[in-house]
């Protein structure tokens, strides 16, 4: 995770975390970004859970383009909140630029980059203030009949994405099942795709259920093995959501220096994930492992 952090996301990147919703966020990678103190970040996300409000709180974000941010179980996150309501540019508190988008415009723009064509045309948002003042949008009239007013949702091409799944193999081609929220979109729009996998499987695996493998190894730029990843979100098949981590996150971070010991305890205080899965601690992450399996029916590629 070091080396394919180091590597692949500079200073002023843009970068497209949390693409699955509330589930697989890439919460170890987003960890690294913050050991290695990366600044000027572009993030990029739908419903942005805690992992964009880390990032806020630890300096490394310039601007977001985003459906929500925030603690989804929780409400508001305070690092973005404080971030937002800063009313002095300039200052070592300059106030954060938000680009407000919905999850569908979202996806649109993604979408667009992905295609490789500046926009898509949509009626989605119109009636709505998302569009006012936001150059992520731009009325169009339609070429063809009926020659009725649309939105041009410019595309996003973000310079590095990156997603958690359950498997993948040395390659990159990766295996992921559950909700995939924008993810699709998001790595092929992307120019560099970072895949952080539960675990690193035998290439025959990959190859045995070619439908799952819904992301191609040619579009990956680094792969990284990393159990517990997404924690404290949900990875399908792995572990449950940790509840009481977004609670006790919400009440440990409602100041700046209240933050700034949380993530020296969980992020610069650990050397890596295995460290903070230890700080977790054995019963814990056991009692967030699956329970209760629910297997998929065997799938026939014979002839």
């Amino acid at each position: 995770m070091r080396q394919a952090v180091a590597e692949h996301v500079s200073d002023g990147s843009s970068v497209a975390l949390g693409l699955q919703m509330e589930q697989m966020i890439p919460f170890a990678a987003g960890h690294e970004i913050i050991r290695q103190k990366k600044k000027e970040l572009r993030l990029i996300g739908p419903i942005s859970d805690i992992l964009f409000d880390q990032l806020i709180g630890a300096g490394c974000v310039k601007d977001v383009v985003a459906a929500w941010v925030g603690n989804v179980m929780m409400g508001s996150a305070y690092n973005f909140r404080h971030a937002t309501e800063v009313e002095n540019p300039g200052t070592p508190g300059e106030k954060l630029r938000v680009f407000d988008m919905t999850n569908f415009t979202l996806a649109l723009a993604l979408q667009a980059g992905a295609m490789g064509v500046t926009f898509l045309p949509t009626r989605t948002a119109m009636g709505s203030d998302v569009p006012k003042g936001n150059h992520f949008f731009y009325q169009i009239i339609s070429p063809f009949e009926p020659k009725e007013t649309l939105l041009a949702v410019r595309a996003l091409v973000p310079d590095v994405t990156v997603v958690h799944l359950q498997r993948a193999d040395k390659h990159g081609n990766a295996h992921c099942w559950g909700n995939f929220g924008v993810m699709l979109e998001g790595v092929r729009a992307a120019k560099k795709v970072i895949v952080c996998a539960e675990e690193i499987v035998d290439e025959d695996v990959i190859a045995s259920d070619p439908n799952r493998t819904v992301i191609p190894g040619f579009l990956v730029t680094a792969v990284v093995e990393c159990p517990l990843g997404a924690h404290p979100s949900p990875v399908q098949g792995y572990n449950k959501r940790d509840d009481a981590f977004f609670q006790q996150y919400h009440a440990e971070t409602k100041t700046q220096g209240d933050f700034n010991a949380w993530v020296q305890r969980w992020v610069n205080g650990v050397a890596d994930r295995n460290e903070y899965a230890k700080q977790l601690g054995v019963a814990r992450v056991e009692e967030l492992g699956v329970k209760r399996h629910a297997y998929a029916e065997k799938t026939d590629f014979g002839y």
